[in-house]
């Protein structure tokens, strides 16, 4: 039988060679200007070299105060995109795409003493109260991420990718627990709705119209007095007749602690039901490791692409690994790799 893991994926302008996504995560390792260095350009080489038919950054903050630690990689400066340009150029040399992630950090920034967020409420107890963002602060971020945007299609990427998901500030202006205002941009979902869907409209005028634009999403909050599945729902059609074409789908972190369940493909459900009401792709995420999961979600119509973390944490090369179990014969970024698939003989 024919494996849909590795068969190609078109979106819009796009075509990826197989199904398997690194998931954006977080490395802590970049310099204090965000910029790229050797110790994070190897870590996304490994992946493009283990034969990932797509590559997702980590966050790349769209202002210096967005970042959540000091070490985040930035997207504020032209001199931050060309020195990202090296990192696309490797991925494409391995016949893989690249989407940038761009995010803004809100009051989960460690850098305290510049924080803003929807209003002046703490994440936890261990980072003070941000400043509630003014309303030239919110028109300075939304040309903030069109300039990231504009930059990021001059650094190489093949897609991008809008962070409004795991408690950072596109999220928090959606979830009435970290949202309290009282002006345009709280309140009732229409206006806590409104920054997000800004944002989705500079970034999709800022880019080719072949370009695929992605939205990593919070589907629920369980309950925290954060988002629901039914205002998820709700944004998803909206960003979706704004150009958005693929839909990341995550869950919880509005406050600190995961409150869901927790099993292999735990947040698989949630992007199906967007899915159905949306008829937009979907990334799914949570738990995935084995190719039998990876196969059921995508042959069964619940997700079009898999993103995978942890499991290309713990072996960049799972790519080759899942390939040779599936059967499928693939070309390999460096030939020579295709000794390590079997048999295991000696010989040259």
């Amino acid at each position: 039988m024919a494996s849909t893991v590795f068969s190609p994926f078109t979106l819009r302008g796009m075509t990826v060679k197989n199904r398997i996504v690194m998931s954006p995560m977080l490395m802590y390792r970049g310099q204090d200007d965000g910029m790229l260095n050797e110790y994070v350009y190897a870590h996304y080489a490994a992946r493009a070299l283990g034969g990932a038919g797509m590559i997702g950054t980590e966050v790349l903050a769209v202002e210096p105060r967005g970042r959540i630690s000091a070490k985040d990689l930035g997207i504020w400066s032209d001199e931050q995109a060309a020195g990202l340009r090296r990192l696309t150029d490797f991925a494409h040399d391995c016949d893989a795409r690249i989407f940038a992630q761009l995010a803004h950090a809100g009051r989960k920034s460690h850098l305290t003493g510049t924080a803003i967020a929807p209003s002046a409420i703490a994440y936890d107890e261990t980072l003070g109260a941000p400043a509630e963002a003014t309303i030239e602060d919110i028109e300075a971020l939304i040309e903030n991420y069109r300039a990231a945007a504009i930059r990021a299609v001059e650094a190489g990427f093949d897609a991008v990718e809008i962070h409004a998901a795991n408690g950072y500030l596109l999220h928090e202006f959606l979830a009435p627990v970290s949202n309290t205002r009282t002006d345009d941009y709280g309140g009732s979902l229409e206006n806590r709705m409104r920054l997000p869907l800004r944002v989705v409209e500079a970034v999709r005028e800022a880019i080719p119209t072949g370009m695929p634009l992605l939205y990593r999403i919070v589907a629920s909050d369980f309950g925290t007095d954060g988002v629901t599945i039914d205002e998820a729902s709700r944004l998803s059609k909206e960003i979706r007749d704004r150009g958005v074409d693929l839909i990341d789908v995550q869950t919880g972190n509005i406050l600190p602690g995961y409150e869901g369940p927790v099993y292999p493909g735990y947040q698989a459900p949630y992007g199906t039901r967007i899915k159905a009401e949306t008829g937009l792709a979907i990334g799914a995420t949570g738990s995935i490791a084995s190719l039998d999961l990876a196969e059921f979600l995508l042959a069964s119509g619940q997700a079009d692409l898999v993103m995978m973390g942890r499991a290309l944490l713990r072996d960049p090369f799972w790519p080759i690994r899942a390939a040779k179990e599936a059967g499928v014969e693939v070309d390999f970024p460096i030939p020579t790799y295709a000794r390590a698939t079997g048999p295991f003989e000696r010989g040259f």
